[in-house]
């Protein structure tokens, strides 16, 4: 589509959960707008798994960037990551497009959602945004990207 472009003028990071060793419980990225990108992209990697714990995850949308309304994407979870089922050290992946959004209501925000059930669990997750509208993908990545090479 774009044969010369660089994959940084074509992704941003627009959320991220850093990796870390996950408690039991919920993480969520911040709600980032989908008005900015065709599309959105995210990326969850698990690391090693003690027996019993599960990781989950699913995209949740809203109509604005305080979550009114929140409530989850159709058809945008993953199966769940466990241990015993060769979870650990995996990768996934979630695509969304604007019109899976419940655009009709207003939804136009989404963020990440990652649960860990059982046992602390390493992982980490990115949200980016795909194919930019206006600009290059580099000028809305978040802050914390620190270097582009």
């Amino acid at each position: 589509m774009f044969p010369n472009a660089k994959g940084s003028e074509l992704l941003s990071i627009l959320a991220t959960l850093d990796p870390g060793n996950q408690a039991p419980g919920v993480a969520n990225t911040g709600w980032v707008p989908l008005s900015t990108h065709h599309g959105l992209l995210a990326l969850v990697q698990t690391g090693a798994l003690p027996t019993g714990a599960t990781v989950d995850a699913k995209l949740q949308q809203a109509q604005d960037a305080n979550g009114t309304g929140a409530k989850d994407v159709a058809g945008k979870a993953i199966a769940q990551l466990t241990q015993a089922s060769n979870g650990a050290n995996r990768q996934t992946l979630i695509n969304l497009r604007p019109e899976e959004l419940d655009v009709n209501n207003g939804f136009a925000f989404v963020r990440l959602v990652v649960t860990v059930a059982a046992a602390a669990a390493n992982t980490s997750a990115q949200l980016m945004g795909v194919n930019p509208r206006l600009a290059s993908a580099e000028t809305a990545n978040q802050a914390a990207v620190a270097q582009i090479v």
